[in-house]
């Protein structure tokens, strides 16, 4: 038994090596990559994509776990190896369901998708991007039509990022959420952006403080590497190799600099948090897509907008650009930062408006698939939606629709675990100070290592080991509860009202 583990183990730490290779090469292409490259880089990680695909799904490996049976049986069934066996027979058996064919055809189209995608926002033209788009929905519904219906065709999709969870259940979160958010937009007071918002933050000094922030939180050199890119993401390597990428503006706070830095360190952190004795293999990673963005939000605003943390590192941020806060009160500061107002864009959205937009883009997601709309109504569904939720209508489809990569990415299905992120990361704060009671103090001055200690011990170092509904159980005493998201945001928004 002990020889079919091992042998296990050498095919899965082959085809985690593909797709490490795979990664390396997303990360330049987003972050070095000439435009021109683009055509190639597209045939280089389809081909990649397919190999890992075919190395995955054959035969040999279905028979290797069927080997193992016996053996889970006898195994302690949280020990690496049973939750190893049981997330791999999880992962051949959802594989097996997908042609090579279309798994390169799917990674081909992102590749290429994310060009055409880059081009059209630039240049404010949603038409020249509607083909990629349509071809995108063909092939995620001929994915969709690989397994058998078990409820609304968009719980395949959800699945691919939060395994297990159905559609109905997301909508039950969001169904609570939307009244409530809107409720507390209308409630919130209507004064002016602070002008200092605006800048100047010159370019040098947001990179060394996003780099102080991020070496405070944990995420030291060694292991961590921090690049400007136009759209920010972290990608790991392995638990010891974690890529950060951040976004500057020189006029615009809001979104960028040590913001978007701390929200691209917290995945980070859990990424590196994981056991090393699970790289190259298939449960060296977050959990769930909602997992890994509770860990984000919870290091951008639970701790990041929080007035404890200002009040350590707002002396540092004031210094670092004195010409646009040399006179800007610590208070002032802080409400500006957290001010709920209706904005444009997703990332530079408020903690309260936030899940508004992902609202939008849930359920605009659910009717292009099942076809009641049209990528040609698109624009207009999304302004129409838009204006509905925050009472903005967007005056062009680079402010619209084509805002974010994700479509062009092919990742439908993925929006909805932002806004479950930011629910979870709530829950597991609260669950963190029940026995860190201190922990807001321990901010204030500067000290963060016993909290990532308690998240790395209670959720990064597992893992896949569990499925995200054991692990939000352990984490964050689940499931998933909007109730504490809405309790503190409301704390929140009264704590910042005008004396």
């Amino acid at each position: 038994m002990s020889d079919a583990l091992d042998s296990l183990r050498r095919e899965l730490a082959q085809i985690s090596d593909l797709a490490t290779a795979a990664r390396v090469l997303e990360w330049d292409q987003l972050v070095m990559m000439p435009a021109g490259g683009a055509p190639a880089r597209a045939e280089n990680l389809a081909g990649l994509h397919r190999l890992a695909h075919e190395l995955f799904v054959r035969d040999e490996i279905g028979a290797l776990l069927d080997d193992l049976a016996p053996l889970q049986a006898d195994l302690d069934p949280e020990s690496d190896d049973a939750c190893l066996i049981e997330v791999t027979r999880r992962d051949w058996e959802k594989a097996t369901r997908v042609p090579a064919a279309l798994t390169a055809d799917l990674s081909k189209l992102s590749s290429e998708g994310m060009e055409a995608w880059a081009r059209a926002r630039e240049e404010d033209d949603y038409e020249s991007f509607r083909p990629w788009l349509d071809r995108t929905l063909e092939l995620k519904l001929r994915y969709i039509d690989c397994f058998p219906a078990t409820g609304e065709p968009y719980d395949v999709l959800l699945d691919d990022f939060e395994r297990g969870m159905r559609t109905h259940e997301v909508r039950t979160v969001f169904d609570r959420l939307k009244p409530a958010l809107r409720e507390l937009l209308a409630a919130a007071p209507d004064d002016e952006a602070e002008p200092f918002l605006d800048g100047p933050y010159p370019r040098e000094a947001q990179h060394e403080l996003s780099l102080a922030v991020a070496r405070a939180f944990g995420a030291q050199e060694m292991h961590f590497r921090l690049d400007p890119t136009v759209h920010p993401f972290c990608l790991s390597f392995a638990t010891q190799d974690v890529r950060l990428t951040t976004r500057y503006a020189e006029d615009d706070l809001h979104g960028n600099s040590v913001f978007s830095t701390m929200h691209e360190v917290g995945h980070g952190l859990y990424e590196h948090g994981g056991d090393p004795a699970l790289d190259r293999t298939p449960l060296a990673t977050g959990c769930s897509s909602a997992l890994h963005e509770s860990q984000s939000r919870l290091w951008e605003n639970v701790i990041g907008r929080s007035l404890p943390f200002w009040r350590w590192f707002y002396p540092r941020f004031q210094a670092g650009f004195p010409e646009a806060l040399r006179d800007v009160p610590l208070e002032r500061f802080h409400r500006a930062i957290n001010r709920t107002q209706p904005s444009l864009i997703r990332v530079d959205a408020d903690e309260t408006t936030y899940g508004l937009h992902i609202i939008l883009r849930f359920e605009l997601e659910q009717e292009l698939l099942s076809g009641s709309l049209t990528t040609a109504d698109l624009p207009e569904a999304w302004n129409a939606k838009l204006e509905e939720l925050l009472g903005i209508r967007p005056p062009s489809d680079r402010l619209g629709c084509l805002q974010d990569v994700h479509w062009a990415g092919g990742m439908f299905g993925y929006f909805p675990t932002y806004q479950l992120g930011n629910v979870l990361s709530v829950q597991i704060w609260e669950r963190l100070q029940a026995e860190l009671p201190d922990a807001y103090e321990q901010v204030e001055r500067g000290e963060f290592e016993a909290i990532h200690e308690w998240l790395r011990e209670r959720l990064y170092r597992h893992g896949r080991r569990f499925t995200p509904a054991e692990t939000i159980e352990r984490v964050a005493d689940g499931p998933i509860d909007p109730e504490p998201y809405l309790r503190y945001l409301r704390e929140k928004n009264a704590s910042l009202a005008p004396a």
